[in-house]
């Protein structure tokens, strides 16, 4: 359509402004005309409107010149003298003409190309009367909806683990399918339910699978559809989201990322009262849910992974009724969904999943399609003809660590501190008894870090002040592995430093492991506070903690130093292999040092 527009002004234009020059008469003034006359060239002069005069030669039906004249009794004079002069007879007519079509359509042309390619754009944009996308369609919801016809439906089937999700998931899905169950007891509908949880752990394909289970409609928007540059368009689409719900009722209707709007009012940069857009959208959805309008049949589900940010009065009972974990997966649950994404792949017989299970504590399920991905990649670029355990052991490197760097070029004596450090964490951690697992140990560049020692956590859901003390101390190994056998401390211990100074500091301040300090904890689980910008105790309470921290390091520190005196000989063979190897693994440190501790 922009084609054709274009087309047909380019044609007009030259129509009116090109076209009509091709036949138009030459101009020209009376003294060239004069000479003309002089030669008997000229058949007759028609003066047109008493101010143009059209110039017509022997043997031509049109006129062949123009030009312009001052006053009509001036130029008749001149032409009677000059027809005397030369003995000529030219005959002058007078003719009076109105602009016409064509010179009304000049004069207008610009106002039509103006209101055509007007009316031309706000039809292309749906209307101006309030069509999809049109100007007054801007308050429109744009939700996306599925239907229970629709193909390709995610099912509970397609989500693996989070079985305790699933339940409370599939109880409201029930509830639509068969609401006289609930009903003849007495229960009412959930006004909503808010999946909660850190990124990646499927709380958005948790929803798809409730459009795929359920028979009824299923309407998904994301919060940030509401936020406009607009005054007032946020409310309006939350008016017409909902409306769209009721009229499907009964259906489901999804809003992904809701802390895009449902922030805390008053508390976000640049706000300013109720008249802030994004407040006032708020507040029209806390209208629409809090039942004045009847939205029976209509279940709202909504997605975030900063609950903590969000307003009270959205978070209460009757707006949001229930609050479902959507949490990282456990060991069992990583197992199946590692089963969900290597359906996809080509792999190598006898791959244990369980082994990759345990190698992902910690992990999301992005994060295990991401591994699944970058293995087969790996495979790929190795040109293997399918994807095997060292595939994905290299990949879980890869996201872990970062990428590695075998083309940066270390001196012999970087290097040799590298691997006395890397030796010192594994030697610490291997004779420590609630240290983590070691897996390997490697001096191969990877990321930022020169080299690395890796664990496998063991997935506790509490921690007691031993098991701080011993990864305290493993994370400190390298650097007193640095003091004892160098005399020097580098920069590379800078990772865990940080670690371990906030560790020790938790201990003290959020878990009340200090006996100076007491039972008391300045956590603020909450997040609403304004401990940003104020500390909740004193500033000899804060010099307390800081020398409690410090207390806390200290003896970590020594606890290292022990074990690495009493195993000198064993760290500095390890540190040997790493140099010859680059890369040792849990059998070669069994083999140095012996059995572990525990």
């Amino acid at each position: 359509m922009w084609g054709w527009l274009v087309i047909f002004a380019l044609t007009l234009v030259w129509w009116v402004f090109v076209g009509n020059e091709a036949g138009a008469p030459k101009a020209s003034n009376w003294s060239e005309v004069k000479e003309l006359v002089s030669k008997g060239e000229v058949e007759k002069i028609v003066v047109v409107n008493r101010e143009r005069a059209e110039v017509f030669v022997e043997g031509q039906d049109a006129a062949a010149y123009e030009f312009t004249i001052g006053s009509v009794e001036v130029f008749d004079n001149d032409l009677k003298q000059a027809n005397e002069q030369f003995g000529q007879s030219v005959v002058l007519d007078y003719r009076n003409e109105r602009g016409g079509f064509l010179g009304t359509l000049v004069g207008f042309l610009p106002w039509l190309l103006i209101i055509g390619f007007w009316i031309f754009l706000m039809r292309g944009m749906g209307g101006a009367m309030g069509g999809p996308g049109g100007m007054m369609g801007v308050g429109r919801a744009k939700a996306q909806i599925f239907d229970k016809e629709k193909q390709e439906k995610i099912t509970f089937k397609d989500v693996a683990g989070l079985e305790e999700a699933k339940v409370e998931i599939m109880e409201i899905v029930d509830f639509l399918k068969k609401p006289e169950k609930y009903k003849d007891l007495g229960g009412k509908i959930p006004k909503g339910a808010l999946l909660v949880g850190p990124p990646g752990t499927g709380k958005t394909l948790l929803a798809k699978a409730v459009a795929g289970e359920a028979d009824v409609p299923f309407l998904s928007i994301s919060g940030s559809d509401f936020v406009e540059m607009f005054v007032g368009v946020g409310a309006s689409r939350v008016r017409d989201l909902f409306r769209q719900a009721k009229e499907k009722a009964p259906c489901i209707l999804f809003i992904d990322e809701i802390d895009a709007i449902g922030r805390a009012r008053g508390r976000g940069a640049g706000s300013f009262g109720g008249n802030d857009e994004r407040e006032s959208t708020l507040n029209q959805l806390l209208t629409e849910m809090d039942g004045f309008g009847t939205n029976a049949g209509v279940i709202l589900l909504a997605a975030t992974n900063r609950a903590d940010i969000l307003d009270k009065a959205l978070m209460r009972a009757g707006r949001f009724d229930r609050q479902i974990e959507v949490g990282l997966p456990e060991i069992r649950e990583r197992e199946q969904i590692f089963d969900v994404h290597l359906k996809k792949l080509k792999l190598a017989r006898g791959l244990d999943r369980s082994f990759l299970a345990k190698q992902t504590p910690g992990f999301s399920g992005a994060d295990i399609a991401n591994v699944c991905n970058e293995a087969a990649l790996i495979a790929a670029r190795g040109n293997k003809s399918s994807v095997g355990k060292a595939d994905f052991s290299a990949a879980i490197d890869r996201i872990v660590g970062g990428l590695e760097r075998r083309s940066l070029v270390m001196s012999p004596e970087e290097k040799k501190l590298t691997a006395f450090h890397e030796a010192g964490h594994a030697t610490v951690s291997w004779f420590l008894k609630n240290a983590d697992p070691l897996i390997k140990v490697t001096i191969i560049p990877r990321g930022k870090a020169l080299g690395a020692s890796w664990y496998l956590p063991d997935e506790r859901h509490n921690t007691t002040r031993e098991q701080f003390l011993d990864k305290i101390a493993s994370l400190l190994g390298g650097r007193v592995t640095e003091q004892m056998f160098f005399g020097t401390a580098e920069t590379g211990a800078l990772n865990d430093l940080e670690r371990a100074t906030k560790m020790a500091y938790a201990m003290v301040a959020f878990f009340g492991m200090s006996e100076r300090i007491g039972n008391l904890s300045y956590y603020d689980s909450t997040g609403n506070s304004d401990m940003a910008f104020t500390k909740p105790f004193s500033e000899k309470t804060a010099q307390q903690i800081d020398e409690e921290t410090k207390k806390i390091l200290l003896e970590a520190e020594a606890m290292a130093r022990e074990v690495i005196e009493a195993h000198r000989e064993g760290l500095t063979r390890l540190a040997e292999r790493l140099l010859e190897r680059e890369t040792v693994f849990t059998e070669d440190v069994e083999e140095i040092l012996g059995a572990r501790n525990g």
